[in-house]
Formats: structure tokens, sequence, C-alpha cells
């Protein structure tokens, strides 16, 4: 029998022979397609795919329910193919990825989100790594995806704590009236103090700033286990969602950010602006104690965790 993953890609005749044995009274499901989709995005786990784009080919098929489209001629009855481009762009958008089967699943979920749509086909390829291609097909259908979900979460609070409240008495009566908040939480911090000297590699540098902001995540958490360190996206968007107590630990999310931050990576009030920004917070919120200063309007400094 042939596979009816690499048969979702062939030519609609091939399709044709396929389907007309599946057997009487059993209609096979129309199809939309969209083909030798093709753009350059930076993706990759290996160092030598860091701040390269690459080009990457999407084929797209989509196993629809009927519907009554083609004797109105309705285009509202219809699943557009904008559908998949946008989940395409979507994804490619949201962050940088290291795995073609992570972006083929967030794809695929995407799009069986809606309605009409039962089953799709996904192929990525890499276009220049190899003299050939290097990809991946995967099938899913909507009766075994979870679903992306639309779930808004409430804008979050975001709080900065210097390194003089960590080290302090304060600390406890901030990390209470945090956690007591309606709101979801995060919590980001400066590097650890005295971290790293400079080693001149600006891509270096930039790494051991921001492993030194987790390092005092991970300090943080050993004081109190209510603090639970988060570093990628779905994790902080599960968090926000669970009333969990995050502490953000940004290698992740600022070294794959499709839109990274300008800040320098060893400016962490600038860098907790950026992720406050991310998550639609309407402010941040910086303990007393920063001897630094608040560089825009978004900063509102409070002096005891009363005022939140």
């Amino acid at each position: 029998m042939t596979d009816e993953t690499t048969l979702a890609f062939e030519a609609p005749e091939a399709r044709a022979i396929a389907t007309a044995q599946v057997g009487a009274g059993v209609a096979p499901l129309d199809r939309i397609s969209v083909r030798d989709y093709t753009t350059s995005v930076e993706i990759g786990a290996f160092q030598a795919e860091r701040d390269v784009e690459q080009r990457i080919r999407f084929n797209v098929v989509l196993e629809v329910a009927h519907h009554g489209a083609a004797d109105t001629d309705d285009v509202d009855q219809v699943l557009s193919y904008d559908t998949i481009i946008e989940a395409i762009q979507f994804e490619l958008a949201a962050e940088r990825l290291n795995l073609l089967e992570t972006l083929a699943e967030r794809i695929a979920e995407r799009i069986l989100t809606h309605g009409k749509a039962v089953r799709v086909f996904v192929r990525i390829e890499k276009l220049d790594r190899i003299p050939g291609t290097l990809g991946i097909e995967i099938v899913r259908s909507s009766s075994d995806a979870g679903g992306v979900s639309d779930t808004l979460v409430a804008q979050p609070l975001v709080v900065f704590i210097p390194n003089q409240v960590l080290v302090s008495a304060a600390l406890p009566g901030w990390l209470d009236a945090i956690a007591g908040h309606h709101r979801p939480a995060l919590i980001c911090l400066q590097a650890i103090k005295n971290a790293v000297a400079d080693t001149g590699n600006a891509k270096v540098d930039r790494r051991l700033a921001l492993l030194s902001i987790e390092q005092n995540a991970w300090v943080l958490s050993g004081l109190d286990k209510r603090c639970v360190v988060v570093g990628s996206r779905t994790e902080l968007d599960w968090a926000m969602k669970n009333g969990q107590l995050s502490v953000w630990a940004p290698s992740k999310m600022v070294l794959d950010a499709v839109n990274a931050p300008i800040a320098d990576s060893r400016d962490p009030l600038a860098l907790a602006q950026w992720i406050a920004q991310e998550f639609g917070a309407d402010h941040l919120t910086v303990a007393a104690g920063f001897d630094g200063r608040a560089t825009d309007a978004t900063c509102v400094v409070v002096h005891t965790p009363d005022a939140l």
C-alpha cells in the first residue's frame, strides 16, 4: 500500500488512483495545499547555524471537511490558503527554533485549530546544508491534536528585584506580596555580583552576562521553594496560566528571539523591560534599592512591597 504521507504530496492523479480504492460510501476528504513555499530564516541546533539565515522550503497539504462553497461560490465557506501561510509565518516569527520537528509540530497544531481542518501533512526541508535537501514530514489530525490555546493571560506583574533586595531581609516580604498578587507574576533579576570579567569577544560576553543573571535565578529558587526558574516562552505561558511564581532565566528567549532586544545583555533592567513588553505588561515594577535608572516610562519604581 502506498504510504499516505508520501501520497499526500503526490500529483492529484496519483492520489485519485489510490483513493479510488477507499471503498463504497467512503468519500475521500478534499485537500488544499501550499507547495514549495520558500523563505530564509535562522534555524538550527548547531553553532554554525546561529546568526546565519538559511533557506527553508515548506509543503503543506490540508484535508478539510466537506462544504458547499462550490455550489454557492462563497469564499467564506472555505478554509483559505492564507490559513496555512499565516501559520507558517506566525511560528517563524514567534521565536528562533533549533529543530524542524518543533516547527512542523507547531505549524500543524496551529492549522488544526481551524474548525474545518481534519488532517494536515507538513514537509519542511533545509536547502542550504548539503548539496541536496534535509527535511522531515509529519501528519497530524484534529482528533489527536491538543490545539493551540488562545486563552489570554491577564497582564502579568513583572518585578525587577536588584541584588540589594535579593540579599536583604526585605526579600521575603517582596516574595509574599508578589505571590499574593492577583496577576500572574514574573521576577527578573540582576547578574550575580562580580560574576565574570569581559573577554573582549562580544558574543561570548553576551552569553556570560545572560548566564550570570541565570545564576541569580537559581540562587533565588534555592532561597524560596515557591520560585521556579523558567527559560522558554512555552514555560512562561504555562506558568502564568497556572499561577506559578516564575523567575526568568533569559538566555534562551534573548538568544532565540526573532526581534531580539536592542539592549545590552549587561543591562538587566533593559532586559526586564523587554520581557515585560513581550508579555504585554503595562509597566515594570522595580524594587527599591536598585542603583541604576529606569530608561523609559514603562518603569514604575516601587519602594515597598505594600505598594503592589
